[in-house]
């Protein structure tokens, strides 16, 4: 540790949203001097290369925690501003609904009735007035027409253009990252081995460089832990699990309106995973769950449920891809949409989750007990809407030594540690 009482040397492991979005509000604290203070984020992997770039990306004031989210929400459209989001990371507000739908078996169009679709059989009738008429009835707004109306039970607006926004997230994440740099973090690939915390207090952070496979030591005055799911790795004493999640991509057939929807499909007997039209030995529940989220550029993402059949890897790169379970949810959205049925599959991905395994929930985000030994983990599902929130009460930990911008003692780690 350096003797000079003004020099820091602050280390911030983890290149997710949080660990980037921390670099990013370190250097735009008033206290931030970059002749005194070092920043290095350490990142196994590459920047974003999990949940963070994998993601749905949607933000919202009625996600939780309510500590949090607001001034997360408001950090967003303040960055947004200060940054063209809009066209670095695609930020835009737009609509969130509940849909509840019928599935069709593969090959099924709108207005078709178990028949099989044929070349002279294109359906147009989801944009005539019969169409629309069965979408008006069942509540459904009448731009978000790339539903079938056959499959459309009902529809409940959840959040709208005052209170519901997103952003791409890997897109985000790595111009967070970038912005930091430009201000004077060093960005090192590498995996953290042990954080020497003798005494109580940080000293210094060894880790195995990504490159070289050799190994390096760097002082320490301040160490957030910001690594996701692999939080329990860098710091055992930390609650955190990890689910993984599945998602695609999809370019639809027709560009589609700026909504993200919370589905609740039923799935239709004899439903299975079809590429080939061959019912699959897969079973499926009766009702699926996808998420689907419209995004600028004619792009689509939607997900699935989470599991935890493959335990956590070391790193974001070795992280496994069910290709089946990506074809569920290609076949889950497309039996009630003939626009991602008809559309290009552009990615088929799986990440990790960090969830805190205690009952007052997460994420946790202060101090550790450790003298200069910071956390910032467990955001589940709500980590790029709380990211800029977390990064910015990170820096006022580390230079204020308290938060400012939120009362956030519900999420004190010492609760749990």
């Amino acid at each position: 540790m350096s003797s000079n009482p003004a020099k820091r040397e602050i280390v911030i492991i983890g290149g997710g949203i949080i660990g980037c979005t921390t670099a990013y509000f370190l250097t735009r604290h008033p206290s931030y001097d970059p002749s005194q203070h070092n920043i290095t984020l350490l990142e196994a992997s590459k920047i974003a290369g999990g949940a963070s770039g994998k993601a749905g990306g949607l933000l919202a004031l009625w996600a939780y925690p309510a500590s949090i989210v607001p001034l997360s929400y408001r950090l967003h459209a303040e960055l947004a501003q200060s940054h063209n989001g809009a066209e670095n990371w695609g930020y835009r507000r737009l609509h969130c609904g509940q849909l509840a739908a019928r599935g069709r078996l593969s090959g099924q169009s709108s207005g078709q009735n178990d028949k099989p679709k044929t070349e002279d059989s294109v359906s147009l009738k989801k944009r005539d007035k019969a169409a629309l008429g069965k979408l008006a009835a069942a509540g459904i707004p009448k731009e978000l027409n790339w539903f079938s109306p056959e499959s459309v039970k009902s529809y409940y607006e959840m959040g709208n253009p005052t209170n519901t926004a997103q952003v791409h997230p890997y897109m985000f994440s790595t111009a967070m990252a970038r912005l930091a740099e430009e201000k004077g973090v060093k960005i090192v690939l590498g995996s953290v081995s042990s954080i020497d915390t003798s005494d109580n207090s940080v000293k210094s952070v060894t880790y195995v460089d990504k490159a070289t496979s050799q190994t390096h030591t760097i002082p320490a005055t301040e160490v957030v832990i910001s690594a996701g799911p692999w939080t329990k790795s860098v710091y055992p004493l930390a609650p955190i699990a990890a689910l993984r999640a599945h998602s695609v991509t999809i370019r639809p057939s027709k560009p589609i309106s700026a909504h993200a929807i919370f589905t609740e499909i039923s799935l239709p007997p004899n439903f299975g995973r079809t590429n080939t039209f061959v019912k699959s030995v897969r079973t499926h529940g009766k009702t699926v769950t996808p998420e689907i989220y419209a995004r600028p550029n004619n792009e689509a993402y939607a997900c699935g449920e989470g599991d935890t059949l493959v335990p956590l890897p070391k790193t974001t790169a070795d992280v496994e891809t069910d290709d089946a379970r990506c074809q569920d949810i290609v076949d889950y959205v497309s039996s009630i949409s003939d626009e991602l049925r008809d559309g290009e599959v552009t990615a088929r991905q799986a990440c990790y989750l960090p969830n805190v395994e205690a009952a007052s929930g997460g994420p946790l985000i202060g101090e550790t007990g450790v003298k200069g030994l910071l956390m910032a983990a467990g955001h589940t599902c709500w980590g790029i809407q709380n990211g800029p929130g977390t990064g910015k009460l990170m820096s006022e930990f580390v230079f204020d030594g308290k938060a400012k911008s939120a009362n956030i003692g519900n999420l004190d780690p010492r609760k749990v540690l």
